[in-house]
This record gives structure tokens, sequence and C-alpha cells, in this order.
């Protein structure tokens, strides 16, 4: 353990989101304010409560792998890939050129909060058309959620730490947490972190319809995901990857990296109260939120931005905004907070992730993404949530917040980088 903890930073980033396939798509996205909910096309959802997701536009497969590995990758697994290769080649790092003992200095820690569904889905109906004899070899692999891990490093033969962290809806920040803190430390120099997601499936929405989880406004799919708007119904099931590459200060200025933002730190708590509501006090959620400033040593006035999870649900939005008053006090209604899942969904596992790049994003851009589909207030939701419009601001500090089922609670915090 060093005698000081190593600063942290962002060197590259990728994403594959509803609003687009790469970071620059998706903040010109979220810029426009679009929605990326649609009819669902992956199978027939007729007789399902809720038949609309925010799916992948223009993805194929099969510009990214051939037919035969295509077939071995579950589509969680194939996003996550994808991303990954932008995001290094985003921070001008070439895998192939790096010594080995370079490579055993990276660490692969990436997750899905779900994992290959839609391979569960598929196998699922040949055991019962044709039997176990039908089922593929590969079924194992595609469906645990640590291969992403396992095939990011045989890729690019990176033999640090390489781990999965699933934590539902928090996954995605809790990998990038766990990368942060092995950084730190000095355990490795490198690390490629995030989470990805593909539950939009027969099982994934036919599941959580069952838990009456998700948005039925199938006359209106893009107003659907409305946060902290009184006449949400639900969130709407969204699906994409989100990839960090964090390299310690020392290391990216060593080999004249590009640095997008530093990472501040992590606060991380548990409500203890539900398997799946969360706690209507918003306690949980705001210790994670203290742990954050605490651990990042920051004020709660120093904070310029804060990307909610805002999932569009009735109890969660009210507990999340009780929770940020608690935190930020008077300065809760001075800076800028939003749900960019109005535009993407919820993306389960990568959502964390995903938002984290939204969050550098604002802070690179000094400007606030939206929360789209507002048009009733709630009085219990009376904070200043940048709604329908971006707006411009100073972003020098953005937090990141990501809460799952099992009451996980995660903030992020990125600062402007300055040397």
């Amino acid at each position: 353990m060093p005698d000081r903890m190593r600063r942290v930073v962002v060197t590259g980033m990728g994403a594959l989101t509803p609003l687009g396939n790469t970071p620059d798509a998706f903040w010109e996205g979220m810029m426009r304010g679009e929605s990326g909910a649609a009819p669902i096309t992956y199978f027939d959802a007729s007789a399902y409560s809720t038949k609309f997701a925010c799916e992948l536009r223009g993805y194929d497969p099969l510009a990214h792998f051939n037919r035969k590995d295509a077939r071995k990758l579950d589509p969680f697994a194939q996003y996550a890939l994808v991303a990954v290769e932008q995001a290094l080649e985003d921070a001008a790092m070439d895998p192939g050129s790096m010594p080995q003992a370079a490579r055993d200095r990276v660490g692969v820690i990436f997750g899905s909060g779900v994992g290959g569904i839609q391979a569960f889905n598929r196998e699922a109906n040949k055991l019962r058309d044709y039997g176990p004899r039908r089922l593929s070899p590969f079924f194992i692999p595609m469906l645990i959620p640590d291969i992403i891990s396992g095939h990011i490093s045989i890729r690019h033969g990176f033999r640090g730490p390489n781990y999965c962290l699933v934590s539902a809806c928090a996954t995605g920040s809790n990998n990038i947490g766990d990368a942060l803190m092995l950084i730190q430390r000095g355990t490795i120099d490198v690390a490629i972190c995030g989470g990805s997601e593909a539950a939009v499936s027969e099982m994934g929405i036919g599941g959580f319809n069952a838990m009456r989880a998700l948005s039925t406004r199938n006359d209106d799919p893009q107003g659907a995901s409305r946060p902290f708007d009184k006449t949400r119904d639900g969130f709407v099931l969204g699906e994409g990857a989100g990839v960090l590459v964090l390299e310690s200060l020392e290391h990216a200025q060593a080999r004249g990296a590009r640095i997008y933002a530093e990472v501040l730190g992590i606060g991380m708590s548990a409500d203890a109260n539900h398997i799946t509501a969360p706690d209507p006090s918003g306690e949980g959620a705001a210790l994670a939120m203290r742990n954050l400033l605490e651990d990042a040593q920051l004020t709660a006035e120093d904070v310029d931005y804060l990307n909610m999870h805002g999932t569009s649900t009735l109890r969660g939005d009210i507990a999340e905004t009780r929770a940020v008053k608690q935190v930020f006090g008077e300065h809760a209604y001075r800076m800028n907070v939003s749900s960019t899942k109005s535009m993407t969904g919820h993306l389960l596992g990568a959502a964390g992730a995903v938002e984290a790049i939204a969050a550098i994003l604002a802070i690179l851009h000094n400007r606030v993404p939206p929360t789209i589909n507002f048009q009733t207030p709630d009085p219990d939701c009376d904070l200043n949530y940048t709604f329908n419009v971006p707006q411009e601001r100073t972003v020098d500090v953005a937090v990141s917040n990501a809460f799952g089922f099992g009451g996980h609670n995660t903030s992020l915090g990125f600062r402007t980088f300055d040397a």
C-alpha cells in the first residue's frame, strides 16, 4: 500500500446507448432531448402489459463479429466488447503494442446486473421443445455475468485483477468504484471498467411486468419515462453498455494521454429496508452521498451537477429527492440535477456506467443534460431537475447516483482535471 492514495483520471470512454452508439452520439441525443423508447422489435410483445422499450438503434453484430462468434456471445457481452474497443481507441491505448509486463498491470472490472438473459430465453425454449440434448455447449458461458471481464482479458492479454461485481442497477457504478480503489492503492495502473446489459427480452419484460415496475404507457412510448412528473407510472427498460478507461495520474501523464476528468471517490451504503422498494426516508441513499463527499474531500456546495438515479417510479423518485435534500440542504435547490433515464430508459447494470459518462461529458461541455417529458409538477419532487431542455452552466464537480434492488446504493464523484 502506498503512503498516499494515487490520483485517478479518465482517459477513455465507450458507449452503446438507445440514443447513439458512441459517447458523442449519446451526448448529442441528450442535448436534443430525444427519447430512445419505441415499440419492441426483438420479439412479439402483443401479449405483454408493456409493449415498448429503449432498444439500441442501428446495432449490427455482424459489423463487429463474424457469424460464428456472434452466435457464441449473448448481446450483453457483444455490447461490452464493442464499447471496450471504442474506449481503448479513445484512450489511444493499443494493447497489442504494450509489453506483457504493462498488460499485467491492467485490470478488468466489468459487470452486468442480469447477464445473458437472451441466451437463457433461447435455450429454455430449446429445452422445452426439443429436450436437453439440443442445449448449446456455450449456454453457461453466454449466461454468466462475469464472462464479459473474461472475454476482455482474453482478447487483449490483460492479466491484472479480473472480475465482475453484481449489484443490480448499481453494478456499473460499483465496478467503476472498485477499479478506482485498485488504482488508488497501487494494485494496478490501468482499469477497464463499467457495465453492460441486454435485458429487453420475453423474460426481462415479463418479469418486470410481473413486479409492476414498468411503465405501461403503450400509447406514448417516447413520453413514458418521465422522472419526477406526477403522472409517472414506472420505468422504461433500456439496454447498452458504458466503459471507462481509468489510469493513475502518473501513468496517464507518462504516456501523454488526454485526460477527460478526475475520479474523486465513491460512496456506498445499503438501505437495509426491502429487496426492491427504496427506503422511503431516503436515509440509505443519503448515506451513500455523504460517504462520497467524505471520500472525495468535497463539501456539499462544491457539487454543480447531480445525475440522479431517477428511474420514473413513484416511490423511487420521491425517496431520492428526500435523500438529496438531507445531504445538500439549501444547496440542493442551487445545483442542477437531472435524470438521463428520461431519454435512455433504465439500463439496469449498465446504467451507472453510462450515466457516469453523462456526468463526465457535462463537465467537459459545461452543460447539464435535461430530464425530458415533464408536464405535471409533483409537490414531493421540487428540486432543480433541468426539465425538458439542457442548461448551460459551469460544471466543475459532477456526481452520479445509482441504486439497485437489494438496497445497494452508490455515488461516484468526478471533477474537472487540474494538474
